[in-house]
């Protein structure tokens, strides 16, 4: 099979042609009988070799007459390589739809130029569908607010160079944009949600804002330093949310119903959790965290399929929450 044996003989040219750039990296020489020797082909063959690496790949590749053999003039070269498998490439095609949880971002355009660069790296014989998806899975995504690309960008220029940003913000309850100036020292994605964690200069405190709320970002013109005693897991718990809360955990415990059982049962809620089911079929659930506003919203999901044990805070606040939605569909007489 003619086809066949074409594609064969590209693998092995491929395969070849890494294997000349690896034994030419970092300036190294190389001789012809060299390569005629450990590939076992003829000179001829490894001719066209040298010529696809200086025409398609842009080698500096370069014949030493005096040594007879070959070279890199810059010793920094090397071919990009990506060789992907039939099970990489689907891996590739299923992942790439998880992008949806980036097309708020600037991310989602590089993400997508980073998949062609790979692709323009794969054989010949390779041919991958230009949209990189797999049409056989779908994902649903959450619905997310829009980031600016500069504010997305500076966020992270500014992490990088220690810059103090000023900006408007307006929070999930105001009307109008307030200005911060702030020290930008981490950013945190949640489930698709991306914020920053850093330093308010107005509040004199730590602050965690939303980059999807922030407008008008720019340079105030100094630098700042991150605090060497400043630890991340002092703010926010990042097994369960993005809430500043710089106050020690709570212990916390919930009893599942035996309905539930298998879908708890079956996740990591939290990497200090302690979980056990019972002869009944409930779930107790334990771990600390200081997310008490994460934890109040993820229990209140479960309705009446989890039983807050303690703290009693949390049992108070959903049993007055309860209270206040049953007073919104109380019986009215007609």
């Amino acid at each position: 099979n003619m086809a066949s044996d074409k594609k064969r003989d590209d693998i092995r040219r491929t395969t070849r042609i890494i294997q000349i750039d690896e034994m030419l990296r970092g300036g190294a020489f190389v001789g012809m009988d060299e390569l005629v020797f450990k590939f076992g082909v003829n000179k001829r063959t490894v001719e066209r070799d040298f010529e696809r690496l200086r025409d398609e790949m842009n080698a500096p590749l370069e014949y030493d007459k005096t040594k007879k053999m070959y070279h890199y003039t810059d010793p920094t070269f090397s071919v990009p390589n990506v060789v992907l498998t039939e099970g990489e490439l689907f891996t590739v095609s299923t992942v790439m739809p998880l992008l949806e949880q980036y097309k708020n971002t600037p991310l989602e355009r590089s993400f997508k130029n980073i998949m062609s660069k790979i692709a323009s790296f794969l054989p010949d014989t390779v041919t991958v569908d230009s949209s990189f998806l797999n049409t056989d899975v779908s994902f649903i995504s959450d619905p997310l607010p829009k980031i600016d690309a500069e504010v997305f960008n500076q966020i992270f220029k500014a992490i990088k160079s220690r810059s103090v940003v000023s900006f408007g913000y307006k929070s999930s309850g105001s009307k109008v944009f307030k200005e911060k100036i702030f020290d930008c020292y981490h950013v945190v994605c949640q489930k698709g949600n991306w914020y920053v964690l850093g330093f308010d200069h107005g509040a004199a405190d730590f602050r965690v804002f939303a980059l999807s709320r922030i407008k008008n970002i720019v340079p105030a013109g100094e630098t700042f330093s991150v605090p060497k005693d400043f630890d991340i897991h002092r703010h926010i718990d990042l097994n369960f949310g993005i809430w500043n809360n710089p106050e020690p955990p709570e212990e916390y415990e919930f009893l599942f119903s035996a309905k539930m059982a298998n879908y708890v049962l079956e996740r990591e809620w939290h990497k200090n959790q302690l979980i056990a089911q019972h002869e009944d079929g409930t779930v107790l659930l334990k771990f600390s965290s200081n997310q008490k506003q994460m934890v109040f919203s993820w229990a209140m999901g479960f309705g009446d399929s989890v039983t807050v044990i303690k703290p009693e805070r949390l049992r108070e606040e959903i049993r007055a929450e309860c209270e206040k939605i049953a007073g919104k569909y109380g019986t009215q007489e007609k």
